[in-house]
């Protein structure tokens, strides 16, 4: 390994040390657990400042490559395996299976009893320290002085011009160029979801769904006659995009659901060729995508484009929201609907009228003077962190062959464990605990990934937390007979 960094490169030097020592972790040229090389012997071997050093070494700590010791230094975190393999092929299912809705209904029942322990439900914590409570409370109070009428109005579809015009201008940053006209303000990202479908498709329909998905996808598609097929999707790159050019050449689909960017429950995101690609398909055979966009702005290095960045004809539909990213009991997210603007609005203005103008105010306020930005490179820095704790604890206690995929953002990952073992019985056997997981069977109509579960990281890393993580490890090892750990 060069012993040297390009003083041509404009990146900081800090930065270029930290890729070198981790790419040096990643190919075992340090081992896991061994003692990690000084800070000034690093800095005497790259020639550069101790300061360097010490920002590097930071940064390898907040990707969770290395752990500080007191009194002994730095060392070598154990590293999950990378799970990159197709996760399945494509198959229709007209509803979901029975156990598959039941299995939900009873997991969100444990998730909502404050005597559980959570790791793996996407709701971010109300802890004061993740979401700015007290700032939009202070812009929430001064809005009712200063325009009381805000609590006496319908905020009627398309919603609040002022908060229309801020989710235009973020957009941009996603690369999509969108009218505030063209947005229309929900309830929360499902209800954008909804609204869409309602759009575009009528029962006995076929949408394509990546396989697996969000589990709340299945009963909402069930409910509106639509039938499903899974289509094949990669734990690092994605949807298939050969399987869904040959099912739209087949005519098989009249919609397609999917999360090109922070995939849940993957965390992946496509490429950008295939993202290109994706457009220009749904484009060419005028199939519309609904792309769910929640997980968006919680990219941690970079904020990626949107397939609606590369749609020349309005056939994709972006829809997010600020639950995952703002304030979860706002419940305000949107639709940028493209050629679909107008029937989504006509839709909204049926289904369920306005969204509350009080809150939507408070958040183009919030938005408008900055402390957005600000908020979200604390809650990125902070999930960041979360999950690189999280790996490391299951690379100690879960069975030997387990391996996750390793997200850029967002606070899901996704683990399949090695031996027979059943999730759901998992699930079953830590609820006696007070744990509660989510099994991998959820995420899949026809109820696959029997073997995988999915991590959330949205959550104070306290003593609780760790402990209800590195129990479900062991657990699971007892389960399999295989013994913790990857050494």
């Amino acid at each position: 390994m060069p012993t040297t960094l390009d003083l041509q490169d404009n990146r900081p030097l800090y930065y270029q040390l930290s890729e070198k020592l981790a790419h040096a972790i990643q190919t075992h040229v340090f081992k896991a657990g061994a003692r990690f090389p000084s800070v000034r012997r690093t800095a005497k071997t790259y020639s550069v400042s101790i300061n360097t050093v010490i920002a590097a070494y930071r940064h390898l700590e907040d990707q969770g490559f290395i752990e500080a010791r007191p009194q002994s230094g730095f060392y070598i975190r154990n590293q999950l395996p990378k799970l990159e393999h197709t996760l399945t092929s494509h198959s229709v299912s007209a509803a979901p299976k029975p156990n598959v809705l039941r299995l939900i209904d009873t997991t969100f029942a444990a998730q909502q009893n404050p005597e559980f322990t959570n790791i793996s439900l996407a709701c971010p914590t109300q802890d004061s320290d993740f979401y700015p409570r007290e700032k939009l409370g202070k812009i929430m109070t001064q809005l009712l002085r200063q325009q009381p009428q805000l609590v006496g109005s319908y905020a009627l579809p398309p919603g609040s011009l002022n908060l229309r015009q801020q989710i235009a201008r973020r957009m941009l940053d996603l690369g999509i160029v969108t009218d505030a006209n063209e947005v229309t303000i929900t309830h929360g990202c499902v209800d954008a979801l909804h609204l869409a479908l309602r759009a575009v498709t009528k029962a006995g329909d076929c949408v394509g769904l990546e396989s697996p998905t969000y589990f709340y996808l299945m009963p909402l598609l069930a409910s509106m006659g639509l039938t499903v097929l899974e289509i094949p999707t990669h734990a690092e790159t994605g949807l298939s995009i050969e399987a869904v050019e040959m099912l739209l050449e087949q005519k098989r689909i009249q919609a397609i659901i999917c999360m090109p960017n922070l995939h849940n429950p993957l965390g992946c995101s496509m490429p950008l060729a295939a993202k290109k690609r994706l457009a220009q398909l749904v484009n060419q055979y005028e199939i519309p995508l609904i792309e769910d966009g929640l997980y968006c702005e919680l990219q941690f290095d970079q904020v990626l484009p949107a397939v609606k960045t590369f749609d020349k004809h309005g056939w994709v539909m972006f829809c997010s929201s600020f639950t995952k990213t703002l304030a979860p009991d706002f419940r305000i997210g949107w639709i940028s609907a493209g050629r679909f603007s107008q029937s989504v609005q006509q839709l909204k203005n049926m289904l369920s009228v306005a969204e509350s103008q009080l809150l939507c105010e408070t958040i183009a306020q919030f938005l408008a003077v900055g402390g957005y930005d600000h908020h979200l490179r604390k809650l990125r820095k902070r999930y960041s962190e979360n999950m690189n704790q999280a790996q490391a604890i299951i690379a100690q206690h879960f069975p030997k062959g387990t391996c996750a995929t390793k997200p850029q953002g967002g606070f899901v990952f996704w683990v399949e464990l090695p031996g027979k073992i059943d999730t759901v019985e998992l699930h079953q056997q830590l609820l006696k605990e007070h744990i509660c997981l989510t099994p991998g069977m959820l995420y899949s109509p026809s109820g696959r990934f029997s073997n995988a579960l999915r991590i959330s990281c949205c959550y104070p890393f306290n003593e609780q937390y760790k402990y209800a993580l590195a129990r479900t490890g062991s657990k699971a090892c007892e389960m399999t007979g295989i013994s913790a750990g990857l050494n």
